[in-house]
């Protein structure tokens, strides 16, 4: 095969559920195994929210295509360079935050997408096709259609102009960040509130009106998670890299603290 198949796109076009592993702590190659073994689909690198450099993700990208698992950056805004440099050197997806206008959606198709969807400029030889040296109209083709483009809608305004937003070419995916959504309507931290699942049927719909996949992120507790595939959600943030850290670690020290003690034996005189 000439080009790395995305695992994580190929799912959702299946219409089933691809779980995704946030990093944000990880820096090291062997979290795509990692997240491989535990039956992830996808790594949400996520650049919005840590420190990591453009050099460490193009990394990770490079060992995520080697074992496959879907490679996808959340870049930290829209400006195109945030992510061309990253599919020039791995990525198989970007995630755009705070998508809130069908323009901005447009804006973010023409730079992530080769001709005719957009005007990404054409590089050289890419990992995503073993660096072989193919015909340009080929290349051009298989890379748009192995690269899963997200816009995260994660505003009011956003919420707004959904419809909008999920008709542009080009954008496979619409991805709610809850945590950011109820915030702006009023109610942070609280994902499960009915103006929260109001906008989630929003953008359910939306996406079913115009063939997107949809998405959620933010949301860990099992109940809600549950509830929102339910209703047609596919694209998962399943946790983070973190809070699986954090989670594993507090049981382990907590199942450990809770053995109760033997008595010391008494010294012998």
């Amino acid at each position: 095969m000439k080009v790395i198949p995305n695992h994580a796109k190929q799912r959702l076009l299946n219409g089933e559920l691809a779980l995704g592993m946030g990093l944000r702590q990880a820096r090291t190659v062997d979290i795509s195994q990692i997240a491989k073994s535990c039956d992830f689909d996808w790594l949400f690198i996520d650049m919005e929210h840590n420190s990591m450099s453009i050099d460490t993700a193009a990394q990770i990208c490079q060992a995520a295509l080697g074992v496959g698992i879907t490679p996808m950056i959340r870049v930290p805004a829209h400006d195109a360079f945030h992510s061309t440099r990253l599919l020039d050197t791995g990525a198989q997806g970007i995630v755009v935050p705070h998508v809130s206008t069908a323009e901005q959606a447009r804006a973010v198709v023409s730079f992530c997408r080769f001709t005719p969807l957009g005007h990404r400029s054409i590089p050289g030889g890419l990992p995503q096709t073993r660096f072989m040296s193919l015909p340009v109209p080929e290349t051009v083709s298989l890379i748009n259609s192995e690269t899963l483009l997200v816009a995260m809608i994660e505003t009011v305004e956003g919420r707004d102009n959904v419809d909008e937003i999920a008709a542009v070419p080009g954008i496979d995916a619409l991805l709610v960040g809850c945590t950011d959504l109820a915030a702006e309507l009023g109610v942070p931290g609280q994902l499960g509130n009915p103006s929260v699942k109001a906008a989630l049927d929003t953008v359910f719909a939306a996406c079913t009106r115009h063939g997107k996949a949809c998405g959620v992120g933010g949301v860990y507790d099992e109940v809600l998670m549950e509830e929102y595939i339910q209703k047609g959600a596919r694209l998962i943030l399943s946790g983070s890299d973190l809070a699986f850290l954090m989670a594993g670690a507090r049981s382990r020290s907590t199942r450990l603290r809770s053995i109760e003690l033997a008595a010391p034996a008494r010294a012998v005189a």
